[in-house]
């Protein structure tokens, strides 16, 4: 059976895609900090993913189109038991610290230096340990997917930014794909139905289709919105099938892919038109997103709708439990 790495399968597309000439262009920082204005100071909690590399370069780099924001600091650690994550945490660390950042010992001395923050670490089980003092301390923060491993953290997460008044959101940059745009827009009509296919490499302690099919499911909730009633999967070592049928009696499904050739991409269909959706192609509109969330502090995605992708998730693990048995996500939402 294949194995994606998450490293070569989008790093390479994403730096392609933010721009050869922007990202072999950039000035040499070398290791002095940035300095930015108050308000605009970005901190990121986790160097074990390539998107912490990714963002930074682009934020750093970038135009006005980044509002004046700057990373300035980074806390390097996040998951501690995951092989390919510590493989590349020492590579992105340097990556880091030659735009400029910062390397700071703490969380909490993070905090002190930055106005927001991107929590960034790629195992989502110790996400809502590294985002409490973060929503304690009122700072507004983008949680890479997964949010977190599981479904109760979801909950606690978004409890405890309400508690604080501290606004976050998660999201795959999928959901902001050009081609997911446009069906949003209105390009075909009312979507009526989708289908989407993505690697969906298991990680033993996340919920199966969290770890790297969210990808997918978050493209397939963009386009036909939330409101899934019932989820079954089929499952076997190459392969995932998982169908939603949303309470209109629409129906979307989602191919994980394990065994041989792989994307992100997939189709819609709407009552005046058929859509290509994807496939990934760059980071910048996610990135966008994040520095509009920055500056007004409005989610682009709700809690409603990552709390029900979520549910969808946990859906499709007690499906596979149950031999492929229909599961309500009413039932699962009320789950301890």
């Amino acid at each position: 059976m294949r194995s994606f790495n998450r490293r070569s399968f989008i790093v390479n597309t994403a730096l392609a895609g933010l721009g050869a000439g922007l990202l072999h262009s950039l000035p040499s920082l070398g290791r002095s900090p940035l300095r930015t204005e108050t308000g605009k100071r970005i901190g990121i909690i986790g160097l074990d993913t390539s998107h912490s590399e990714v963002f930074t370069k682009a934020i750093n780099g970038g135009g006005p189109e980044m509002k004046g924001y700057k990373v300035i600091a980074a806390y390097p650690h996040g998951s501690k038991d995951i092989p390919a994550a510590l493989k590349m945490k020492p590579g992105i660390i340097e990556a880091v610290k030659a735009n400029g950042v910062e390397i700071v010992d703490s969380i909490e001395e993070l905090i002190k230096k930055v106005d927001v923050v991107l929590l960034e670490t790629i195992d989502g089980r110790p996400h809502f340990e590294q985002a409490l003092p973060v929503m304690q301390a009122g700072k507004r923060m983008f949680i890479d997917k997964p949010i977190a491993a599981s479904l109760d953290d979801v909950k606690k997460i978004f409890a405890t930014s309400k508690k604080y008044d501290a606004p976050v959101f998660s999201s795959s940059a999928l959901r902001f794909d050009g081609n997911v745009q446009k069906v949003v827009s209105g390009s075909i009509g009312k979507v009526l139905g989708a289908d989407v296919y993505t690697p969906a490499e298991i990680e033993s302690n996340h919920m199966d289709m969290a770890w790297y099919a969210i990808h997918g499911i978050e493209m397939l909730f963009t386009v036909m919105g939330p409101g899934c009633k019932t989820v079954t999967r089929v499952y076997n070592d190459g392969v995932d099938f998982v169908t939603g049928v949303w309470e209109d009696g629409r129906v979307g499904s989602v191919r994980g892919i394990r065994n041989g050739a792989s994307n992100i991409a997939g189709t819609a269909f709407g009552e005046s038109g058929i859509s290509p959706l994807g496939p990934f192609s760059s980071y910048s509109p996610l990135i966008a997103e994040i520095i509009g969330f920055f500056e007004t502090g409005k989610p682009p995605v709700s809690e409603k709708e990552t709390m029900e992708i979520f549910s969808f998730i946990k859906a499709a693990d007690l499906s596979r439990k149950r031999n492929g048995s229909p599961v309500s996500l009413s039932n699962v939402q009320l789950l301890k």
